[in-house]
């Protein structure tokens, strides 16, 4: 059995600038961090006692004879590109799907790291983002960036640069001093709108965003410094988030709904000085960044939402538990 451990992310800055068709014409830019909610995969080998040969666990259960026949996508293409079969593959996590935490691409990672220790090869984490970005965007055809895939392999608060078909990771360093401060800053809720992210991408494709993308894009040094920069207030970097909400906002007509918007006010004027969806758009969790005399009248603002106490992580994607055992997939007699 292999049971593998990936985090979810929340992203900051230069989100959208990360699809291919953007940046590969003028560069992209993220800024993000993975945090301690996670989704956990477990894969083992199914033996054959069953009439079935694979068998895949998540908001439903699908049993099937061949992989092929999956009807999740990313399970169905991930066991042809690594040729995997007879497998029973479990889903759990902390959060729910389709809420603008990178849920999908977090689940693409894990499920690779595990049938790679199945198959009994390493994975660097590098092959773990590139993998799972092939499968989502390739073999799956679903809308949509890279950042997320990058960011649940790698795990931790960095920015992520994008160009020329390729990506860069590099850690945005902090004194730990400073990092808590951001930390205890951000303030997390569910709104309970869930939608596909993919689905969100397509529909605000049709709107001209380059002009808005390129703003948002410039904006990630200024946010990168208002990090690092010990002259600089933290308090910029709250500024900042709301500028860029109101950026994105303007790149689609699905990024937003009236109810989104009046929850954003809600707490803007409960004195959070910045924050976002997260995500695509349309729904999920939205962030909001407040000082210390603030919070509690923005937890006040929120009330009816669920606030979800969260802190950094920097592992990235890892396995946890690993005995692929030995199992014989010769031809049956």
């Amino acid at each position: 059995m292999i049971i593998t451990k990936t985090p979810f992310r929340m992203s900051f800055f230069g989100g959208g600038t990360d699809m291919p068709e953007f940046f590969n014409e003028h560069g992209g830019s993220v800024i993000s961090t993975t945090f301690d909610k996670y989704c956990y995969v477990t894969a083992r080998h199914l033996p054959r006692f069953f009439e079935y040969r694979n068998e895949l666990v998540y908001s439903r259960i699908e049993r099937v004879g061949d992989p092929s026949e999956f009807e999740h996508p990313a399970v169905r293409n991930a066991m042809e590109m690594l040729d995997m079969r007879e497998v029973r593959v479990a889903y759990e996590a902390d959060l729910p799907a389709r809420s603008g935490l990178g849920t999908s691409s977090s689940f693409a990672v894990g499920m690779l790291n595990a049938f790679h220790c199945m198959k009994g090869t390493y994975a660097s984490k590098e092959r773990l983002a590139k993998e799972a970005i092939r499968l989502e965007r390739e073999l799956c055809a679903e809308a949509g960036g890279w950042q997320d895939q990058v960011a649940a392999a790698y795990g931790g608060l960095n920015r992520i640069d994008f160009a020329d078909g390729s990506f860069a990771v590099r850690p945005v360093v902090m004194p730990n001093e400073r990092k808590r401060e951001l930390e205890a800053s951000l303030m997390l809720f569910f709104t309970g709108f869930t939608r596909f992210s993919s689905e969100v991408q397509r529909a605000n494709g049709a709107a001209d965003r380059t002009v808005r993308l390129k703003e948002m894009l410039a904006m990630v040094p200024e946010a990168e410094a208002a990090l690092t920069d010990k002259s600089k207030p933290l308090s910029e970097f709250g500024r900042l988030l709301d500028h860029a909400w109101k950026l994105k906002r303007g790149t689609g007509p699905k990024v937003s709904t009236d109810a989104i918007d009046a929850l954003y006010e809600r707490g803007r004027g409960a004195g959070a000085l910045g924050g976002k969806l997260l995500g695509a758009g349309g729904g999920g969790f939205l962030l909001f960044y407040a000082e210390p005399d603030a919070r509690d009248s923005v937890r006040e603002a929120m009330d009816g939402l669920l606030h979800i106490p969260f802190a950094f992580e920097k592992d990235g994607a890892s396995v946890v538990y690993c005995d692929a055992g030995d199992y014989d997939l010769g031809q049956e007699e």
